[in-house]
């Protein structure tokens, strides 16, 4: 039970990190975020990667096999790598439709997969 819920807490943080990495690329569309400067931007995205370390902090301590968890360092980062490329993808053909999916996005995610598989493997 503490993967699963290491796992749903690394979905959700990888959710805010990619909004504040991203996210004001989006919101540059509005016009009183134009009006921000660099300055305001960057404080903005800090305050929405505060919720990401909220949340990815008890990730891994809940997941690491140190503190009862079922997951090696290792283990927990390449996890973590592939929800943050799944996050990623999803938002950016959600949010930005000029990006597109081509079949060597595909390719790389199914070797992430691996990546995953063979971290597991004994």
């Amino acid at each position: 039970m503490r993967g699963l819920f290491s796992i749903i807490l690394l979905i959700a943080s990888n959710a805010f990190m990619t909004l504040a990495w991203y996210g004001h690329l989006k919101f540059a569309e509005w016009k009183w975020f134009n009006k921000l400067g660099l300055v305001g931007i960057i404080m903005i995205s800090w305050g929405i990667a505060l919720f990401e370390y909220i949340l990815q902090v008890p990730a891994n301590r809940l997941g690491y096999k140190e503190n009862g968890g079922p997951f090696s360092l290792i283990q927990l980062k390449v996890i973590q790598e592939v929800i943050t490329l799944l996050i990623f993808t999803l938002f950016s053909l959600i949010f930005f439709k000029n990006e597109t999916f081509k079949w060597n996005h595909v390719l790389a995610f199914v070797f992430l997969v691996l990546a995953v598989y063979f971290i597991f493997k004994k």
